[in-house]
């Protein structure tokens, strides 16, 4: 046993400075407080301090960074500024997922509602901050953050997936969308959805293994979309609990039959 004590502490000694998983998630929530003033009833007095605490923001980002030993040849001080410098961007692609859920969804009856209540919009949010870092290398921290989103909402988004403006989760509860998913322009997915591997062979990690979704897709409850071939086409509707894993043309609407076996599809228009 000895032994077995021995490589515990070893192990502890080697992460005794490394951040916590809550400490990260506490970092990117506190970064949506200030976002979504909403969210936060701390009261702020000046542009001044709302320019001090993004600074505290960054400061604190460069830290997790340096503390989890987050990549060995890359320089995080400028990691570290260049996601502030892209959190703009990062903002109006969070309002535009906003305005998705409020124009969508009729039981949205104002923006305050959706940013303080919908988890849909709170596990995309956290997305959208854990992406900017997987794309710049940052490995650990962005799958600690989709990890807390989706143990607060039940919504699995991977990091590494490309996820484009206007996304509206309805509901939210069980969605699943993998690494090497991309997802168009005003995508709206309900409860249960997944967006999977076919095939999860180790050997596949460096390849689209997920499928692709076009612009304004509508995808219900309980569908299963698999395989990186597969592509539902821009306009088109699949319907609760189906199963694919052949790609869809555009504007077609694909849906469930209860009394058989197979699936039917017809275009929309």
């Amino acid at each position: 046993m000895k032994d077995f004590y021995q490589h515990i502490y070893q192990k502890q000694q080697a992460v005794i400075d490394m951040p916590s998983n809550k400490a990260i998630a506490h970092w990117a929530v506190s970064l949506l407080h200030l976002l979504f003033p909403e969210q936060n009833s701390k009261p702020v007095n000046s542009v001044e301090e709302i320019e001090s605490a993004f600074k505290q923001s960054e400061a604190d980002l460069y830290l997790l960074l340096f503390k989890a030993k987050a990549c060995s040849n890359c320089d995080i001080k400028k990691i570290s500024a260049r996601f502030f410098l892209n959190l703009p961007d990062i903002y109006q692609k969070m309002l535009t997922d906003a305005q998705a859920i409020l124009d969508g969804d009729p039981a949205a009856k104002s923006m305050n509602e959706v940013i303080r209540t919908y988890p849909g919009f709170f596990a995309i949010c956290i997305y959208r901050i854990a992406n900017d870092l997987w794309v710049q290398g940052i490995p650990l921290i962005p799958r600690i953050l989709t990890e807390h989103a989706h143990s607060k909402t039940g919504i699995d988004i991977h990091p590494g997936a490309f996820i484009d403006e206007y996304l509206h989760i309805d509901h939210g509860t069980g969605i699943v969308i993998g690494e090497t998913c991309r997802i168009g322009k005003h995508v709206k997915l309900y409860q249960g959805v997944t967006l999977g591997a076919l095939s999860v062979e180790k050997n596949m990690a460096n390849t689209q293994r997920h499928p692709t979704i076009e612009d304004h897709v509508i995808i219900y409850a309980g569908a299963t979309i698999l395989g990186g071939e597969t592509t539902i086409g821009h306009n088109s509707v699949i319907g609760g609990n189906v199963w694919l894993t052949t790609s869809v043309a555009p504007y077609t609407t694909v849906y469930h039959q209860p009394n058989s076996k197979f699936f039917d599809s017809k275009p929309l228009a």
